[in-house]
């Protein structure tokens, strides 16, 4: 029976769901600002503002899933995601669709240990309260029986096409030759996620009802330090081992005064000072599911930088 799916955002994650959800025949709606998305004959693209609330609620009408794949730049955090998070809970409670997110880890804040889903929350920065604050409201209208919710919450993507991560921003250089020079330190374990596995337990997440009411871990390659991840590429690339230097988080924040998307990096630059790895062995148990290969996570970025080029805008 053909389910109509709606996803909120078109980066690099909203665009694979809407994909592996038309590939497996239903009927999508994408919603964006722009109207932009990916083009297939089971997706409807639709322009409209996913936080106006009456606007998301009739695009949601008859819907069985509804997923949050938004990501709005880091200088609007404060003020885009409340009116949007509020929106997303009030179109989902309307129609019943269950809400899928997609969060991230900066909930746990500086960690000493691998970050599990039982972990408190104890975020320092501000991107990382907004998280906390939209997982708790949504948790509490999950447990108040308004909405059905759930959430899968990643590492950084360094594969996601049309976007600049901590390690595609890096491939020119690679390519090059020359110096890289990295958040924190060179030298930390750090997990990276793949956007297809994000994608692939968002779906599987909202249509299992046994996992609602939680968020789970993305499964994730074993973890590399930028130096061993940088030297990954630069092999696959067929390039010389790549030179690594790390940038403390008092140079960021200094250049942060005069760089407001930096001083928000600054912000979260513990992520690499110290060990940031994800203990995904609950959703491996639950799901059955083993992330993409490293070695396959790498050639997505070296092809995705080949053929979008890196440092584009998401």
């Amino acid at each position: 029976m053909t389910q109509l799916h709606v996803v909120v955002g078109a980066g690099p994650v909203g665009t694979a769901v809407a994909t592996r959800l038309a590939e497996a025949g239903h009927q999508v709606r994408v919603v964006t600002r722009s109207g932009s998305g990916p083009v297939d004959e089971h997706v409807e693209l639709a322009a409209a503002d996913a936080s106006d609330a009456p606007t998301l609620r009739r695009l949601s009408e008859g819907a069985t899933a509804l997923y949050n794949c938004a990501n709005p730049a880091y200088t609007t955090w404060p003020t885009a995601w409340p009116p949007l998070s509020a929106s997303l809970l009030a179109a989902a409670e309307a129609s019943g669709a269950v809400l899928a997110a997609v969060s991230n880890l900066y909930v746990y804040g500086p960690v000493d240990r691998p970050m599990t889903e039982d972990m408190p929350f104890g975020s320092h920065d501000g991107k990382g309260k907004v998280r906390e604050q939209m997982t708790r409201d949504a948790l509490a209208a999950h447990a108040a029986g308004r909405v059905r919710y759930v959430e899968v919450r990643g590492s950084d993507y360094p594969d996601a096409r049309g976007a600049t991560s901590h390690l595609s921003r890096h491939v020119p250089a690679v390519r090059a030759g020359r110096t890289c020079r990295v958040v924190g330190s060179p030298d930390q374990p750090h997990s990276w996620t793949a956007t297809v596995d994000v994608a692939q337990l968002l779906v599987a997440a909202a249509a299992d009802p046994t996992a609602h009411g939680r968020a789970w871990h993305v499964p994730s390659a074993p973890p590399r330090s930028q130096r061993e991840a940088l030297a990954d590429l630069a092999v696959r690339a067929g390039a010389p081992t790549p030179t690594v230097r790390g940038t403390s988080p008092a140079m960021l924040r200094l250049v942060g005064t005069v760089a407001p998307a930096v001083r928000e990096v600054a912000g979260v630059a513990y992520q690499f000072v110290g060990p940031f790895v994800v203990d995904d062995s609950a959703t491996r148990t639950h799901f059955g599911l083993e992330p993409t290969p490293w070695a396959e996570t790498l050639r997505l970025v070296l092809a995705t930088d080949a053929s979008h080029g890196a440092g584009r805008a998401a």
